[in-house]
């Protein structure tokens, strides 16, 4: 039997090639994570095995496969989307819900005792692993991590990738590596460890100044690194760096081996030394390397919070990359307006000309994630994407919802707006004023230094639970500096653990971009990126407030102004007062003309 299937093949023949590899290998239950070995959110091709398997498209979901079932856990951004991309293909979408069996639970219920279990490890999280080993081992299943059947049954699957690795350089690369460099080994002795792995990507390029392009928005590389006491040895293709960028690593004292060179300095690593790493974000496959005698020492990658936290120089590049962004967005919604009936608009229009108008900005180097552009029904899908097979055209009446951002040398951005369509309904409207209310109830909040990040959540909700509304995701996210899109250690979400890690310190940016979806019908976010800044003490101790970074104009004919109470129409006046004063300087004719009607106060 022919177990190498090409791409054209539809998935149900995938499935069945794969279970029969399955039963040869006497493999009762299979996961698929949506995973690579960095546990990256945007996956190299090469690590796309769910997508591939599954024919679900969605960035984040879990698939398994036994004999009898198929099942693709999903949550709520995605249940739409899956419904479409699963039909006919035998796979079940199972919804993600608080108090229902994940993937996880259902494994360690369904599988019959002695079944085995099989992941490939070198995805899996340890902390994650662990957890499966768990439940499997009450039922007396067993767990198996040392195979890729991908390997077997993807015959074209893609390479490795082996883009070029470039420096982030002065003036927006503020930090010196040997200064990163000397604050880790501080903070690896302070754990009383010796080594430290790390596989983050994010991580791997703050660390060393350096960005690639192996993944779609993200400017990273895949990379491992390898930090001792007197040693820094980076793990990736040779091929990538040039003699200059490698010398230049050489007087910071960082030596590179080739990628997959990481298994054996791991097993190098002498009997009785201890190994920091964090459990959550190495996978079962990169550990096993690991000779015997090694002490390991778990706790959070001391870079997650030095990441998280910009720079005053940081910050100040970040203010600026705002405000070319602000004017590439002001000059796509001159152009939008000026579309209207004079040609025919798609949500692919939108995604073009946005992208466009931001590639005519200084220091822009590529889109921060897939634009989303939103009519009407679509709007209710968080992370809908528009296709040459399926979009919109933009016409008759309603509500646009457009979520983007770009990499820019000096910051990354994230911004999402609510365009109307012709004459939008007093419903819409009423979902957009919610929408809005929340994000200038959190915009507008001081809190205590150290606040676990998912507690704030609620302030931005309580305007939209008041009328007994409420969303799937959650409220914000971090961002990084030139950087991914979604970093950590900060969440503003009700449904993530309060662990210490979460806490809220100066210099984070945050996302603040709550909404509302209603299936078929319409969906609303309005989002703006902030940064945490010290507000004051007082008796009570240290409190953070947030400065509004994103500039650029809220619609206001999408909102029902009279249900804005009088302190939310000064905060929106005051907004729109600053985003006119920095971004204006940077426009001429349509765009700022445009910007003025925008900003008029309320």
């Amino acid at each position: 039997m022919s177990l190498t299937p090409s791409a054209h093949f539809p998935v149900t023949e995938r499935l069945r090639q794969m279970r029969a590899l399955m039963q040869r290998e006497g493999i009762d239950a299979l996961l698929v994570p949506s995973a690579d070995p960095h546990l990256s959110e945007y996956l190299p091709e090469h690590w796309q095995v769910r997508q591939w398997l599954s024919g679900f498209h969605g960035s984040v979901a879990t698939l398994i496969v036994t004999a009898e079932f198929a099942g693709l856990w999903a949550d709520s951004r995605y249940w739409e989307q899956a419904q479409v991309e699963l039909a006919g293909s035998g796979i079940e979408l199972v919804k993600l819900l608080a108090g229902q069996p994940g993937p996880l639970d259902w494994l360690g219920t369904q599988v019959r005792p002695g079944a085995t279990v099989a992941v490939d490890g070198a995805v899996m999280a340890i902390a994650a692993a662990r957890q499966l080993q768990e439940k499997l081992q009450r039922i007396g299943a067993a767990l198996r991590t040392d195979t890729d059947l991908f390997a077997q049954v993807w015959s074209d699957r893609p390479a490795l990738p082996v883009q070029p690795v470039y420096a982030h350089l002065p003036p927006y690369a503020v930090r010196e590596r040997s200064e990163k460099l000397k604050t880790l080994r501080e903070q690896i002795q302070s754990q009383g460890a010796h080594w430290h792995l790390l596989a983050t990507l994010d991580d791997i390029a703050w660390l060393f100044d350096l960005r690639g392009s192996d993944v779609p928005y993200n400017p990273v590389f895949v990379a491992f690194a390898l930090i001792g006491e007197h040693s820094a040895t980076l793990f990736t293709a040779l091929s990538r760096i040039d003699s200059t960028l490698r010398d230049s690593l050489a007087q910071a004292g960082i030596q590179v081996r080739e990628y997959g060179e990481i298994a054996s300095a791991l097993a190098a690593v002498p009997a009785g030394e201890k190994l920091l790493f964090d459990p959550a974000r190495v996978t079962v496959g990169i550990i096993e390397s690991l000779g015997t005698g090694v002490t390991l020492v778990e706790a959070l990658n001391p870079t997650t919070l030095s990441k998280s936290r910009k720079t005053a120089k940081e910050a100040q590049h970040i203010r600026h990359a705002m405000e070319q962004d602000g004017a590439a967005l002001c000059e796509f919604f001159a152009w939008l307006e000026g579309a209207w009936g004079n040609q025919r608009v798609t949500e692919l229009t939108i995604d073009e000309q946005l992208t466009a108008a931001r590639a005519r900005r200084p220091n822009f180097v590529s889109l921060s994630f897939s634009t989303i552009a939103a009519f009407n029904a679509n709007g209710a899908m968080p992370h809908y994407r528009a296709t040459e097979t399926a979009h919109a055209v933009i016409e008759g009446d309603g509500l646009l919802l457009i979520d983007s951002g770009g990499q820019y040398l000096g910051g990354t951005t994230d911004i999402t707006r609510m365009v109307p369509v012709g004459t939008p309904t007093a419903d819409q409207r009423a979902d957009c004023t919610r929408v809005l209310k929340g994000m200038i109830a959190l915009s507008r909040t001081t809190f205590p230094k150290g606040i676990m990040s998912p507690l704030l959540d609620a302030i931005a909700r309580a305007p939209i639970w008041a009328d007994q509304v409420d969303y799937g995701h959650g409220t914000g996210h971090g961002v990084g500096y030139f950087m991914n899109v979604h970093e950590g250690p900060q969440v503003i979400a009700y449904q993530a653990p309060t662990t210490p890690q979460t806490a809220m310190q100066p210099g984070m940016i945050t996302s603040i971009e709550p909404g509302t979806y209603r299936p078929g019908q319409w969906g609303v976010r309005i989002e703006n990126l902030v940064l945490t800044g010290e507000a004051g003490q007082s008796a009570f101790g240290q409190f953070l407030n947030f400065e509004t970074l994103t500039l650029c104009p809220i619609d206001t004919r999408c909102i029902d102004v009279p249900q804005l109470s009088a302190a939310e129409r000064q905060w929106l006046n005051d907004y729109h007062a600053e985003v006119a004063r920095r971004v204006a300087p940077l426009l001429i004719g349509a765009s700022l003309q445009w910007l003025h009607e925008r900003t008029q106060p309320i």
